[in-house]
């Protein structure tokens, strides 16, 4: 039976459980945010996997039971890695809220998955975004902390370009909350 995971050699690593929460606050309003994320041509300009632009390639079908999938080679000095990404969406709300999961992979190994909330909200300066993230990796590198760091960081630099693309004069605040929930 195929399981649609990678056969693993030698014991299966223990799955790593965790969970973060980014706040970011735009002066434009929420429906400009949320245009960010459904507009094919805006999500192109600040979602990207790491790697050149030439091995790039994404796809968006922005609705609920749509998805996303996006792939890129990243190389690092003799290293390649060919790096994956789907998403399915969940739920839509348009101008408010945003639910979906996802899995990554690299060289064909599924690395994680993750349930993910986007959540919009009016301010009073304009439009506040919630990103909580609730991740399982089922390949953690050591005892994954670095792992779970790197995907954090990552996240805070995907909701920068966000910002940058659909908030470009903002000089904006972020915030991080929430820690790992433990090993599973």
């Amino acid at each position: 039976m195929d399981t649609g995971s990678s056969p693993v050699t030698g014991p299966t690593p223990p799955v790593l459980h965790g969970s973060f929460a980014i706040e970011l606050d735009f002066t434009v309003p929420r429906a400009e945010v949320f245009r960010g994320f459904a507009d094919p041509s805006l999500r192109r300009r600040w979602f990207r996997l790491p790697g050149g632009s030439a091995t790039a390639r994404h796809e968006l079908d922005f609705r609920v039971g749509g998805g996303e999938s996006a792939g890129n080679v990243f190389v690092s000095g003799d290293t390649e890695e060919h790096l994956a990404y789907r998403s399915r969406f969940l739920d839509i709300v348009p101008d408010t809220r945003i639910v979906h999961v996802y899995e990554a992979e690299v060289d064909g190994s599924r690395r994680w998955i993750s349930l993910v909330t986007v959540e919009l909200a009016d301010r009073p300066a304009g439009s506040g975004l919630t990103w909580t993230e609730q991740y399982t990796w089922l390949m953690p590198t050591g005892d994954g902390s670095q792992d779970t760091a790197h995907l954090r960081g990552g996240t805070r630099l995907l909701l920068n370009g966000l910002s940058t693309v659909v908030n470009p004069d903002r000089h904006h605040r972020l915030f991080h909350t929430g820690t790992p929930a433990g090993h599973g």
